[in-house]
């Protein structure tokens, strides 16, 4: 079953807090040697794929030429995904307006080396533009939040909330706190969220669609037995439909864990 964008619906899918995220990073690196580049590409590259399924060029695969995406990118892993996905987007065709909640030399590691490409491709940070946008991603905090959002990252929140065109979230819509799945404020307020390896605590729960919008999860290859290292071990299927499956809320799910979507 497939959602009117051609992606796979997945049901089983546990959800994960935000310690549980940093054991899964860490086993990441040092149990299976998948280094923080491959699961930035691995994300931004899925971003940019519901990017363009959802919001650019549903359906046809066509050049993205004349549209404007603006990115909203933070200076941590979530803002390096989002920039990931600029790139790709930009070689589609898109005009991107790339927007950083701090000074660019503020922005180091492997979110660093992807801001650099995009130097090189042209595409440098400045302020929220003036012009429409067709989409916005946003890139600013990821599920390491703890408290409120301050500064420049609540500023461009609120400017987001303030836009016309649709936002689309990575891993978490920014001012989602993964330790207590509740809303921090501000918050962003997703038309729809493309999480990472699995849903965060709090995310398919009731209301939990009003802020995340139309949820999806994306494939960063993690190895399934991976979470069965954890401290509290996890049972998680295979991504056997698709990099990237739609997750329905949780009052869509049967008793025995099939799928009964809303018409």
């Amino acid at each position: 079953m497939r959602d009117e964008f051609g992606l796979p619906f997945g049901a089983g899918f546990p959800e994960i807090d935000r310690k549980g995220m940093v054991e899964v990073d860490l086993l990441m690196v040092h149990a299976y040697a998948i280094t923080l580049a491959r699961m930035m590409e691995n994300a931004g590259r899925a971003l940019a794929e519901l990017s363009r399924r959802r919001y650019l060029a549903p359906g046809d695969g066509a050049s993205l030429a004349g549209r404007h995406v603006v990115v909203l990118a933070g200076a941590g892993g979530n803002g390096g995904g989002a920039m990931t996905a600029a790139r790709r987007l930009a070689c589609w065709g898109a005009r991107i307006s790339l927007v950083l909640t701090g000074p660019a030399a503020a922005v180091s590691g492997v979110p660093g080396e992807q801001l650099a490409i995009l130097g090189h491709m042209g595409i440098t940070p400045g302020d929220p533009p003036a012009a429409a946008a067709d989409l916005v991603l946003d890139g600013l905090i990821g599920y390491s939040l703890r408290g409120a959002p301050q500064g420049r990252a609540a500023d461009l929140i609120g400017w987001a909330n303030a836009q016309t065109a649709p936002v689309l979230s990575l891993d978490v819509p920014s001012g989602f706190d993964a330790g207590t799945g509740r809303m921090a404020d501000p918050a962003i307020r997703a038309d729809a969220t493309l999480t990472l390896a699995l849903p965060k605590r709090g995310m398919t729960g009731p209301g939990a669609a009003g802020w995340t919008g139309a949820l999806y999860l994306a494939d960063i290859s993690v190895p399934p037995a991976l979470y069965a290292r954890l401290p509290v071990p996890l049972t998680v299927p295979p991504f056997a439909m698709g990099d990237i499956v739609r997750v329905p809320p949780a009052d869509q799910i049967g008793s025995a864990g099939s799928l009964n979507p809303k018409t």
